[in-house]
Order: structure tokens, then C-alpha cells, then sequence
């Protein structure tokens, strides 16, 4: 038996991450190249350290022989001033949620958020209509999936979120960025009439976590045409995913999106091609054994 012939070390910097999925997803890919490949997360309310500390943790795991970082909330802005450098879309979007450590210790800041949506979007619902597109949320996480819808070739994309003024400042950023698309900023109270009109849905609110269940809008609402993409994960089945299915609507759960960005995370890390489905089917049994361990509590 062969050893592994290379090492990398990464860690995940962020508060609650202990529990994250990440770690075993790329310790196992790492493994199928032949790695020797720990991953670790560095919880910094475990730690009892404030987002601040977040430059002061870059450092040190440069210094430790760390090979990257993902970052993850509330420090994907904050981090940002802590590089040596930062590309071209974490730098739009003004958020960096993967660091790789080169050689010579200089730091890069890359964001794979959005792209890891992209490649989700393209793989799971290929030929989706980009005509219009309803986007519920506009958080960090919503900024991301909007820069790779417009990326992807939306040509107008509408943003609600229960915060207007987080919406209208979202659309404005967008609207500069991608001059040939309209990018607009809409209420709740318009979201009847702007899904009669869209081609698809995406969800980026915390709804359809265990800890906030239910719907974000009366899926009543929704057609065999439209197709809806949540970015929810836990559980892979949200009520939203599950009523879109019954409605006739093609379909995009959130695990893909996770994977997506852990797949470009991994890539961006070893320089080596992840198998981006074995990634998929490892991230659906973590999260199948996570729900039977719950169950059985």
C-alpha cells in the first residue's frame, strides 16, 4: 500500500462551525487523490474571539504551514483587509470566503460563493429560462447567487427582501456591475404578480431551515413552468423544494450549492480536479447520517 505522496492542511475560520459538513467533504476528496488531507475548523466563538480576530488568525495559520482557509460568517468581509491579494469577483462582491496560502506566504482571497452557485445552477438545471428571475433574500449569501445569476446571463433579475433598503442597495451594486441586465429591487407585496411573470425562483432567506421552517412565499404560486433553486441545506428537502416538485417545477436543492463552492474551494487549494458528483453523493450520506443520528436522540 501506497502512501500518500503530498499534504495540505486547511481550516474553516467562523463562528458555530464546529458542526460544519465541509471538513469530512474535503479530507474524503482529498483522500480519492491520494492525499494526505486534514481540514479543521477553527470556531471562533469556541474560541471566545471576536470577528475582529480574524486577520490575527490568517497569520497564524500562514505561519503554522496552513495551505488555506475558507472563511465563512461574520468574517468574509472583514478578512478582506488582512490579504495580500483578492480576485477580481471577491473583490465586486466585496466578500472572500476561500484563502489560499502560497508557497511564499502571500495570501489570495477568492470567493466561491458565487461561483460555486453558478456551477450548481448550470450542472442541475441546464437550459434554465433567464428571461426573468425572482430572487427572495439579499444578504451575503443572496449578493453572491445574484452576481452568478447576472453571470450567468439573467437578463432581468427582480430582488425582494423583507429589509427594502438592503435590497435597494443590493440592486444598485448589481445594476453597476452588469449594465446590460435590469436589476431592480421589489417588496413582498409584489411577489404575487412578479412569479406570474418569472421564469424562475431563487431562495435565499434562512426559511426552510430546521430552525425556521415553512415556506418564504404561498408556493400556491407556482407553475410546471417555473423553476425554483433554494440554497437551504439543512434539510436538503425543504418544504419549498418538496412543493415545487409537487407543482411540476424543475428543481435545484441547496446541497448543490454547498458542494459547488467546496468543489471550487478544493480546486483552489490543491491545483488538482475534484470529482464534483462523488463530492455530491459524499455530502448527501453526511447529511442523511446527520438526520438518522437527530432522529435517534
Amino acid at each position: 500500500m501506497s502512501l500518500p505522496s503530498e499534504s495540505y492542511l486547511a481550516g474553516l475560520i467562523g463562528d458555530g462551525v464546529t458542526p460544519s459538513l465541509t471538513p469530512p467533504l474535503h479530507e474524503r476528496e482529498g483522500s480519492e487523490h491520494g492525499l494526505l488531507y486534514l481540514y479543521r475548523p477553527i470556531d471562533i466563538a469556541a474560541l471566545g474571539l471576536a470577528p475582529g480576530s480574524v486577520g490575527e488568525l490568517v497569520r497564524a495559520a500562514r505561519n503554522l504551514g496552513f495551505n488555506g482557509l475558507n472563511i465563512t460568517h461574520p468574517c468574509k468581509q472583514l478578512v478582506l483587509a488582512h490579504l495580500d491579494e483578492v480576485d477580481a469577483d471577491a473583490a465586486r462582491l466585496g466578500a472572500v470566503n476561500t484563502v489560499v496560502i502560497r508557497p511564499d506566504g502571500t495570501t489570495v482571497g477568492h470567493n466561491t460563493d458565487w461561483s460555486g452557485f453558478l456551477s450548481a445552477f448550470r450542472a442541475g438545471l441546464p437550459g434554465a429560462a433567464l428571461g426573468r428571475v425572482v430572487q427572495l433574500g439579499a444578504g451575503g449569501a443572496g449578493s453572491a447567487v445574484a452576481y452568478a445569476l447576472l453571470t450567468a446571463g439573467v437578463e432581468h433579475l427582480s430582488i425582494v427582501d423583507v429589509a427594502p433598503e438592503r435590497a435597494a442597495e443590493r440592486t444598485a451594486e448589481l445594476a453597476r456591475l452588469f449594465p446590460a441586465a435590469s436589476v431592480e429591487a421589489r417588496t413582498t407585496a409584489e411577489l404575487a404578480p412578479l412569479l406570474e411573470d418569472a421564469d424562475g425562483v431563487v431562495h435565499c432567506t434562512p426559511i426552510g431551515m430546521a430552525a425556521h421552517p415553512g415556506t418564504p412565499f404561498d408556493t400556491s404560486l407556482l407553475t410546471p413552468r417555473h423553476w425554483v433553486a433554494d440554497i437551504v441545506y439543512r434539510p436538503i428537502e425543504t418544504q419549498l423544494v418538496r412543493d415545487a416538485r409537487a407543482a411540476g417545477c424543475r428543481v435545484l436543492d441547496g446541497g448543490r450549492m454547498a458542494v459547488g463552492q467546496a468543489v471550487d474551494a478544493f480546486r483552489i487549494f490543491t491545483g488538482l480536479e475534484p470529482d464534483a458528483e462523488r463530492m455530491r453523493e459524499h455530502f448527501l450520506a453526511l447529511i442523511e447520517a446527520e438526520a438518522l443520528e437527530a432522529g435517534a436522540r
